[in-house]
């Protein structure tokens, strides 16, 4: 017995020692599009059962392509975007593997529900075409994803030339010259109050607004997250988004899981087969259909709402996706010539700081920016449309230079960058304040999507509460976002970005993916 005893103490020891590696699951990682927030705490229960660390990162649709596009692949186990057609059009490696629909959701246009009230939309089928009269008559703007950026903007813009075409089977290549089709998507895109490159930071930019008094006609996103921004604002008081599904047709994202074999072993691939099983179960489905989202050929759903039209049983009209190479050229189309065009004012940083390694990569990332052949690739490229002005500042503004995206402007504006060298110390405010002037000074400035973009390294001699009452005397509504780099403080970024609803984006690893992001949203 003296035996026995001492072997099950020594045994509790060694599993003490080992402690929570004892029977320990793979480290397993994701990278999602944002609109799986919700879910994630889901997919957490089923990793802490298999004593497993589960990271998520979440990334824009184009992101996830490029990566999967690329030479190396993503660098996670699974990739979990909005729609199976872009791991079609972008993973022509075929590394994903086991890809499988979770839910669907399609994308619809979420309206205020006075303004639906006013429009006459409540209660009664509405059309694209009653879309566009409402935006041509200066009754209705809204904010979408950047279609090159993000699905939900994809969706929606493959939507409009759905119906543009008059509904036809399909989209094909030759569709996209017709310039009748091509003058209706871009009038209904003129609609478009604000952008970006991510449809879950879109929800929280329609919410965030409203609780401080701004209030946006309307946004197209999913219907699931559409129930996630009248549950915020049914929690603050605000009314609804009333649900608005185009009659003539809607994009639905399958919400597709799928694996990336990197050679770790079978205990890996077992665990990403037993999570799909689990996201199958009954339980787990209904806690999923509870968000909003659809599981076809099943009878769960969350509630209907009829205050807001939200019926998540609601037959709907599904437009047939094209053939991928169409998507990609329908998506060039976008940007080189549909989409409402830009005027952004480029803050650089050239102070004294920035020397050496600095300047390097902030010209390296301006010859991206700036040079067509390279901007296009990643779909980022300006148009003839939009004006970019260029500011570089260090303790005060430098010479500004202002251009089309014609090509030979570009350049022109790329070589007088080229030619600034660091120096002296930072005002960041002194370039904000000149950038608002001169975009409050733009003719028809209406017509645009204006934005701000300050790129500095180091902490700005503070001015914000002067620059801030005149931005706030101006009554612009121009956001300023942040690219930061180097060991910047980015506290003085984050409130110019909190005041005007804008973000700050780290470009320490990569300045010029960083400048690509922010193109997501303006």
């Amino acid at each position: 017995m003296k035996r026995i005893a001492t072997f099950a103490l020594g045994l509790a020891a060694l599993l003490s020692l080992a402690g929570c590696n004892f029977g320990k699951g793979p480290d397993f990682s994701f990278v999602s599009g944002s609109e799986n927030t919700v879910i994630q705490p889901i997919v957490e229960e089923f990793c802490k059962s298999k004593n497993a660390t589960c990271t998520f990162k979440y990334e824009g649709t184009l992101d996830i392509g490029l990566a999967l596009q690329s030479d190396n692949g993503v660098e996670q186990d699974a990739v979990w975007p909005a729609s199976s057609v872009w791991v079609d059009m972008f993973d022509t490696k075929r590394r994903v593997k086991n890809l499988t629909s979770i839910a669907q959701t399609p994308v619809i246009l979420g309206v205020r529900k006075s303004k639906a009230e006013a429009l006459g939309w409540v209660g009664k089928p509405v059309f694209m075409k009653d879309i566009l009269a409402a935006v041509q008559a200066g009754k209705l703007k809204f904010l979408m994803t950047s279609a090159t950026q993000s699905n939900s903007g994809a969706s929606a813009y493959l939507a409009m030339l759905s119906s543009a075409l008059g509904n036809k089977p399909v989209i094909e290549p030759g569709d996209l010259k017709d310039a009748n089709v091509q003058n209706t998507v871009k009038a209904l895109l003129s609609g478009v109050e604000r952008s970006s490159g991510s449809s879950g930071w879109l929800a929280d930019l329609f919410v965030d607004s409203a609780k401080r008094g701004t209030l946006f006609d309307a946004m197209w996103n999913y219907e699931a997250v559409l129930k996630e921004t009248n549950d915020k604002l049914s929690g603050m008081s605000q009314e609804p988004l009333y649900a608005i599904y185009p009659a003539d047709g809607v994009a639905i994202a399958d919400s597709p899981l799928g694996f990336v074999d990197h050679g770790r072993g079978a205990e890996v691939q077992t665990f990403f087969n037993d999570l799909l099983a689990f996201l199958k179960t009954p339980d787990i489905q209904k806690r999923i259909a509870a968000t909003g989202r659809r599981i076809p050929l099943t009878d769960v759903a969350a509630p209907t709402e009829p205050l807001w039209n939200f019926d998540p049983k609601k037959l709907v009209t599904a437009i047939r996706m094209p053939e991928p190479q169409v998507i990609r050229e329908a998506l060039t189309l976008y940007q080189a010539a549909l989409r409402k065009p830009s005027l952004t004012a480029l803050c650089l940083d050239f102070s004294g700081s920035m020397s050496g390694a600095g300047v390097d990569q902030l010209k390296q990332a301006m010859r991206f920016l700036l040079t067509p052949e390279e901007s296009s690739r990643v779909l980022v490229q300006w148009s003839p449309a939009d004006r970019i002005l260029v500011i570089p500042f260090d303790g005060s503004t430098r010479q500004p230079r202002e251009a089309s995206g014609d090509p030979l402007e570009q350049e022109g504006l790329l070589n007088s960058v080229l030619g600034e060298q660091p120096n002296g110390g930072t005002d960041m405010y002194a370039c904000a304040d000149l950038a608002m002037q001169r975009i409050a000074r733009t003719p028809n400035v209406g017509n645009y999507l204006p934005a701000i973009v300050i790129m500095t390294d180091g902490r700005s001699d503070d001015r914000s509460a002067l620059f801030l009452n005149r931005l706030n005397a101006s009554r612009l509504r121009v956001p300023i976002f942040g690219i930061t780099f180097g060991d910047a403080d980015k506290t003085q970024l984050d409130g110019l970005a909190e005041a005007t609803s804008a973000r700050v984006f780290n470009g320490g690893s990569d300045l010029a993916a960083a400048f690509r992001t922010v193109r997501g949203y303006n």
